[in-house]
């Protein structure tokens, strides 16, 4: 079945569909959207190539599906490579990168980043910081 066809008969009526006001923005949490907007652009379930990108205790964990895969191939169709939490973020960026660089949906590029971006910003620490002083007036003697 073609891509358009698969979007034809899921865009007005899907389980992973997220309706918050009428006439505001259509929010989708189906796997492999990036930007979690309902569209055909960034829809997991109605392209054949999707890129996951997701948070795991192991690190982030970036998952491709293979577009033309047949039954009787060793491999399978999704590639999962999980990038260690310790890596930094120059690295875990620069293989997001490098999938797009390749050619694989070169389209998502700007979204794989920042979703990578989010999720490497949400697995810091945050420093404790020694309480702050109390303003006002001075206790004069």
């Amino acid at each position: 079945m073609s891509n358009d066809l698969e979007w034809l008969l899921l865009r007005k009526y899907n389980s992973f569909l997220v309706k918050k006001a009428s006439g505001g923005p259509i929010f989708s949490t189906e796997p492999g959207n990036l930007r979690n907007l309902h569209s055909h652009k960034y829809s997991g379930l109605a392209n054949a190539k999707t890129i996951d990108i997701k948070d795991s205790p192991s690190g982030i964990q970036v998952t491709v599906n293979k577009s033309k895969v047949t039954p009787h191939q060793v491999r399978g169709a999704r590639t999962t490579s999980t990038i260690r939490n310790r890596s930094g973020g120059r690295r875990s960026l620069g293989v997001v990168a490098g999938l797009t660089k390749k050619g694989y949906r070169p389209d998502l590029r700007a979204a794989a980043l920042a979703r990578t971006s989010a999720l490497i910003t949400a697995q810091k620490e945050k420093k404790s910081r020694p309480p702050k002083k109390a303003r006002g007036k001075k206790a004069t003697a």
